[in-house]
């Protein structure tokens, strides 16, 4: 069997053709996939990604599917994992009914629910209201916020709650001091290529270039999708045998023992997920 997993990030398995935007290990291939995925017609007789698909604006996600479905060999499976619009919209509808009827444990809850599915399409800084929401030591219910979207979430507040004031000096080896000077370098050469940019450009022409660069930059979520529309869309581009699965489950054979949906421990590595699979047609 040959596996492709598809924007992997840091989370990827080494039995996996593990694909990213930007290398995360020497496992893992830098490929722009807006470009195309870089292999050759039915390589692979499996295709995933997770929360890759949202990314891409709508207009060309079926592009994208029927690349995968290129890659696929017949009978192929495709596996396709994004936030779960459905799920997101019940939690709010329920958040709002106990925030306004005097709730104050959902009264916050309402909050997070809100920013969870309007926050990563609306923001313009890395992080948005989401991460100033989650650095705030005082969130009065943070396992509603960790239950929802899992490790991600419960590593930015750990961060946030650490005491940063001690700090153990080590001297560092000296292949770091060169990749450092290297940094400076390159961090100076942008300083002067966007102290040129603010020259030539006046402040609200600037403030346009830059929230331009930041939404095109991929942390975007471009459009989101629930288990109807996702199933129309892969459907509309030839695949057949669509399911909705769980992080779990799978027509993968030895689907959990890769941990790539779920944590070695058996929890949900993103909970906030739809789970589908398509096989592709033998003609």
């Amino acid at each position: 069997m040959k596996y492709l997993n598809l924007g992997c990030g840091s989370r990827f398995h080494t039995d996996w053709t593990n694909i990213n935007f930007v290398s995360t290990s020497e496992s893992v291939i830098a490929h722009d996939l807006s470009q195309g995925i870089p292999f050759s017609d039915e390589s692979f007789d499996v295709v995933y990604h997770s929360h890759v698909l949202e990314h891409f604006p709508q207009s060309v996600a079926a592009s994208f599917l029927k690349e995968c479905c290129r890659v696929l060999r017949p009978q192929g499976i495709l596996r396709v994992v994004i936030p779960d619009l459905e799920q997101i919209a019940r939690t709010y509808l329920y958040a709002l009914e106990q925030a306004v009827n005097g709730s104050k444990e959902w009264e916050q809850n309402y909050q997070w629910i809100l920013l969870e599915m309007y926050d990563q399409t609306v923001r313009d800084r890395p992080g948005g209201k989401m991460q100033e929401f989650l650095s705030n030591k005082d969130i009065a219910n943070p396992d509603f916020a960790i239950e929802r979207c899992g490790v991600e979430i419960k590593n930015i507040i750990l961060a946030a709650r650490q005491d940063n004031t001690s700090q153990i000096s080590v001297v560092e080896p000296s292949f770091k001091k060169i990749l450092k000077h290297i940094y400076r370098f390159f961090r100076y050469a942008e300083y002067r290529y966007q102290s040129i940019i603010k020259f030539a450009l006046r402040p609200q022409e600037l403030n346009a270039l830059q929230l331009g660069q930041f939404r095109q930059s991929g942390e975007i979520h471009q459009w989101m999708y629930d288990r109807y529309s996702l199933s129309l869309l892969l459907k509309s581009c030839g695949l057949e045998e669509i399911a909705k699965k769980s992080a779990s489950e799978s027509s993968i054979s030895n689907w959990a023992s890769f941990n790539l949906d779920t944590e070695v421990d058996g929890s949900i590595y993103k909970p906030d997920s739809i789970y589908m699979e398509a096989r592709k047609p033998v003609t």
